[in-house]
């Protein structure tokens, strides 16, 4: 499904532990494949190196001396404002704790791997 991602759109962070489930699933998982069955431009999952959420006893790490089972987890998502706040109620539902956060955003550049700009496509 083609996507015209250019100019203003919403960023949606979701920040989420690595260990956090849904119906027996990781929930980053999960996240995406609902953001993808409803044809989200696109989805990232990035793990953190270190955190600590407003319930944690302990900072979460990934140090070898003491690696942590629940490293914090972002779902980013950059889309059209009305399709992110479509998903939120969706989101509610599947998330027990966590932070999202949603900030304006300048989109540039959106395009498939291999597509290539217009000035790359002569000098090959």
């Amino acid at each position: 499904m083609p996507h015209g991602l250019r100019g203003e759109r919403t960023l949606m962070r979701i920040h989420i532990g690595e260990s956090d489930k849904h119906r027996g699933r990781p929930l980053y998982q999960a996240i995406v494949e609902t953001l993808r069955e409803r044809g989200f431009a696109g989805a990232t999952v990035l793990r953190g190196i270190m955190g600590f959420g407003s319930e944690s006893k302990v900072v979460h790490s990934d140090r070898i001396l003491r690696l942590s089972l629940d490293l914090p987890i972002i779902v980013e998502v950059v889309d059209e404002e009305e399709k992110i706040q479509a998903i939120l109620p969706v989101l509610d539902e599947m998330v027990s704790g966590g932070l999202i956060t949603m900030e304006r955003v300048s989109v540039v550049l959106y395009r498939p791997h291999g597509a290539g700009s217009s000035s790359a496509a002569g000098k090959a």
